[in-house]
């Protein structure tokens, strides 16, 4: 099949109806840092407040999706652009579904997440930058990573021989070494509530 044959087919239920039938706005809520950063944390922790208010969310997490989707890609610069890619193409079919999605990749380099935010609609892509001095990431590091990077073990680890480009305006900004799990979690749902994504009676 050539390119030319690929026609888009529109469906009766829109955009629209799902988000209406789920009473939210659906957005990609997009978790960024360093390996120990805190990203899974918290966008768990954010995913668990969002069901007890009875919203419709899905989680996307680093580790999980390479035991999948792409489970064929390494860690090269082109391979985790490719990662990226792939990831922010799946959070647009679940905005368009409706949902609200949270990912948790490191997803170091700006131009990536910038085609992410791309992808969905204005104001539905929420970049949140895991604020996270690499020391702190290093002390929390349970597999070892950091240490086997530096001793040459690990290529193409972030922060140690593969840059991170911090975001220059995200969202949301978590320094989660000054602040609870609980705290750096209400965060993002005050942000959430203050740009009427989620309501404060959901």
């Amino acid at each position: 099949m050539t390119e030319s044959n690929i026609v888009w087919h529109p469906h009766p239920v829109t955009k629209s109806q799902r988000s209406m039938q789920k009473q939210q706005r659906p957005c990609i809520i997009w978790f960024t840092g360093l390996s120990g950063a805190g990203k899974s944390t918290i966008a768990g922790a954010v995913e668990e407040k969002l069901y007890e208010r009875g919203h419709h969310t899905y989680l996307l997490d680093g580790d999980n999706v390479r035991h999948g989707l792409n489970g064929d890609l390494g860690f090269s610069d082109q391979d985790r652009v490719e990662n990226i890619r792939r990831i922010g193409e799946a959070a647009k079919l679940f905005t368009d579904a409706g949902i609200i999605t949270l990912t948790a990749f490191i997803s170091p380099f700006r131009t990536d997440r910038r085609l992410v935010r791309e992808l969905v609609g204005e104001g539905e892509f929420i970049e949140v930058h895991m604020d996270t001095p690499i020391a702190e990431c290093e002390l929390r590091d349970p597999k070892g990573l950091y240490q086997k990077a530096r001793d040459g073990l690990i290529k193409n680890f972030t922060g140690i021989d593969s840059e991170y480009e911090i975001p220059e305006a995200a969202e949301i900004t978590i320094k989660s070494a000054e602040f609870s799990v609980e705290e750096c979690a209400l965060q993002v749902i005050d942000y959430l509530l203050a740009n009427q994504i989620i309501y404060s009676e959901a």
